[in-house]
């Protein structure tokens, strides 16, 4: 087939998340309509509202347990992203190092444990998610990039992470394009549908007894004695715990409005790939790939052996607006889509079938943290920066501590229990951002890294998605 342009491979892409086709029909769970009691309130429906959900049945069985969606389960972040499952809690190995180095090890071992229970999780449960446990190939374009990847290596062998360090014909036999020059591949690293995620612990908490009400959002949280009161527009939930579990949404807790704030990244998928196509770029299994840049690229294959290609753009918007209509941005993925066709000139004729954005709760460390308010009967998780899929069910386990009062190994990690470096305010919030995107997108360029990003470093802030 002749090569089309990038925007004619656009022209039919339809402008919401591909892995809402896969999603199975179900009744929409009721609004709350009228004022009701639980032992334990939960704020938000993607995945980390309903991990806590189901690990608190499984804690607490006798317990009453309301879970409150602002609008459709998995509607927001959850379904909107890639659905890569990472053997991390930490952002990665490298973040680890830099951020934790003194709880690196420990950091390292809770996120691979983490993957293996959560896999172990999906077989109990009975979750049908399109689970792979398929490895993760690292790719570089650039000569300090293959640097990078030498240090991933290193690092890797350092804590006893299998992985292969991979160039030329090796390489080619993982991945076959113009466009990079090195690889790290890691096989201990998953992928998943983050729809049919989303849609079966809906389903399986509802099993167990949770209840559940959707279009239903919380406006306010408030003390009234020894209770927590949460106001939605038609009903109040009187409640001794509440996890907040909001991701990007403005949050119910002044203190954390300046925690994190909201990124917006975009992501194409073509139409399904032939085995030919496939083979024609060398990418024969099922792993997902990433490349090295501070502007990144992820991509990977659904089911039906489409390409999801994102990321590259990541987005903020002045006064951290919050909009569906950010979700769609025009120069994005006319840029993805180059980008597409000059990664894989092979596949320079494939259309897009879908074209997207979503929202990602970056916070300054590009870590998650979690933390109390009103003498332990709220607590809360965000900041996963994008790595969430995993991580999601990690901060469930420690709210769930967090609530009951434990002092755990998950509630002691100086990563989850300090608050990352607040954003400043407008209009100084939007220019350092702004400051940093573009010295990030020079070290793209000539591998130097900017005295902006090195203080950054010096402080602990980062900028990642």
């Amino acid at each position: 087939m002749p090569a089309i342009s990038p925007q004619q491979a656009l022209s039919a892409a339809r402008p919401y998340p591909y892995w809402l086709e896969t999603r199975t029909s179900v009744d929409p769970a009721p609004r709350l309509a009228a004022d009701i009691s639980a032992d334990l309130a939960i704020v938000g429906g993607g995945f980390v509202g309903l991990w806590t959900a189901l690990l608190a049945r499984q804690r607490w069985p006798q317990a009453s347990i309301v879970v409150l969606e602002a609008g459709q389960c998995g509607s927001e972040a959850s379904g909107r992203n890639g659905g890569f499952c990472a053997p991390s809690i930490s952002h990665g190995v490298g973040n680890a190092l830099r951020r934790w180095p003194n709880e690196a090890e420990q950091l390292i071992r809770l996120g691979r444990d983490n993957l293996s229970a959560f896999s172990e999780d999906l077989q109990q449960f009975g979750l049908q998610v399109e689970f792979e446990l398929a490895g993760k190939l690292n790719v570089a374009s650039q000569p300090w990039q293959v640097d990078g990847l030498h240090a991933m290596q290193r690092n890797y062998q350092r804590f006893g992470i299998d992985c292969e360090f991979l160039q030329g014909d090796a390489l080619k036999a993982r991945l076959d394009s113009p466009a990079y020059v090195a690889g790290v591949f890691e096989p201990n690293y998953a992928l998943l549908n983050p729809v049919k995620m989303v849609g079966e612990l809906r389903r399986v908490c509802l099993e167990q007894g949770v209840q559940l009400f959707e279009h239903s959002p919380v406006t306010g949280v408030r003390q009234d004695g020894n209770q927590q009161l949460l106001s939605t527009g038609l009903g109040t939930v009187r409640t001794g715990k509440v996890a907040l579990a909001t991701n990007i949404a403005p949050p119910l807790l002044g203190k954390l409005k300046s925690a994190v704030v909201p990124i917006y990244d975009y992501a194409l998928v073509t139409e399904p790939l032939s085995d030919a196509q496939l083979a024609a770029i060398g990418w024969r299994e099922r792993y997902g790939i990433a490349d090295s840049g501070n502007q990144f690229h992820y991509l990977r294959k659904t089911a039906d052996n489409r390409m999801l290609w994102g990321g590259y753009d990541a987005i903020y918007h002045y006064g951290s607006q919050r909009d569906e209509a950010l979700t769609q941005r025009p120069q994005s993925f006319l840029r993805l889509a180059e980008q597409f066709q000059a990664t894989f000139p092979a596949l320079a004729e494939v259309p897009f079938s879908h074209a997207w954005g979503g929202i990602i709760d970056t916070s300054a460390r590009t870590t998650m943290f979690t933390g109390t308010a009103a003498n332990g009967q709220v607590a809360y998780a965000l900041g996963f920066t994008g790595q969430g899929v995993s991580a999601s069910r990690f901060a469930a386990l420690s709210l769930l501590d967090l609530l009951e009062g434990i002092s755990s190994e998950r509630t002691q990690l100086a990563m989850t229990s300090t608050a990352p470096f607040p954003f400043p305010p407008e209009p100084l919030r939007y220019a350092g951002i702004s400051l940093a995107q573009r010295a990030l997108a020079e070290e793209d360029r000539t591998g130097q890294r900017s005295l902006l990003l090195k203080g950054f470093d010096a402080l602990g802030i980062g900028f990642d998605s």
